[in-house]
């Protein structure tokens, strides 16, 4: 079953399309994060101002120098001993859609543990992106169950994987690092 997921997942991101699934914190909304237009549609169905930040999702830090042109050395130690969920804002980020990144040049990125979105992103060999499944300004769900009929009507595939799970799931914690290996909380 899982693998059967990940694969229609898989179709939908590849045809840029908007999947609605599980992740390692709350369920969010996805799709590929090198595609504008795809990240247009998303932000339609949020009914998110595009300026607000996106947080992209990759399966390794490996993956890390694609994406971001200055990786202090500390990022890999925060990412590695992270005892929760962990998204890092990098500075100068690159090769992601233009509304992804932020009017700064940062991106949140979070190296993702799961059962469902690592493999995923390994077979998609792109990031994608995550944003709490919710109309912008509404409480974010923490499952399933609390996760506005609206959305789950206008995306383009529904993730028939941890639907069940009623655990009271939490978004992650965000640090901003600096160039310098610097670092604030801006989400505990």
């Amino acid at each position: 079953m899982l693998k059967e997921e990940i694969n229609k997942a898989l179709e939908v991101l590849k045809s840029g399309g908007v999947i609605l699934y599980p992740t390692d914190t709350i369920w969010g909304l996805g799709c590929d994060a090198t595609n504008a237009a795809a990240v247009d549609k998303l932000l339609k169905i949020k009914n998110r101002p595009a300026e607000k930040s996106l947080i992209v999702l990759l399966d390794t830090d490996n993956k890390l120098q694609s994406y971001v042109t200055e990786i202090p050395d500390v990022a890999y130690d925060l990412i590695e001993y992270a005892e929760n969920p962990l998204t890092v804002i990098f500075s100068n980020a690159k090769n992601l859609a233009p509304n992804v990144i932020n009017a700064d040049g940062s991106v949140g990125i979070r190296v993702v543990k799961h059962d469902f979105c690592t493999p995923l992103i390994q077979r998609f060999r792109s990031p994608i992106v995550s944003t709490s499944a919710n109309l912008s300004g509404a409480p974010s769900p923490k499952n399933f169950d609390d996760i506005d009929p609206q959305i789950v009507d206008q995306v383009d595939y529904v993730v028939d994987f941890e639907q069940e799970n009623q655990s009271n799931k939490k978004p992650s914690t965000i640090i901003k690092l600096g160039p310098s290996g610097q670092f604030e909380f801006i989400r505990k």
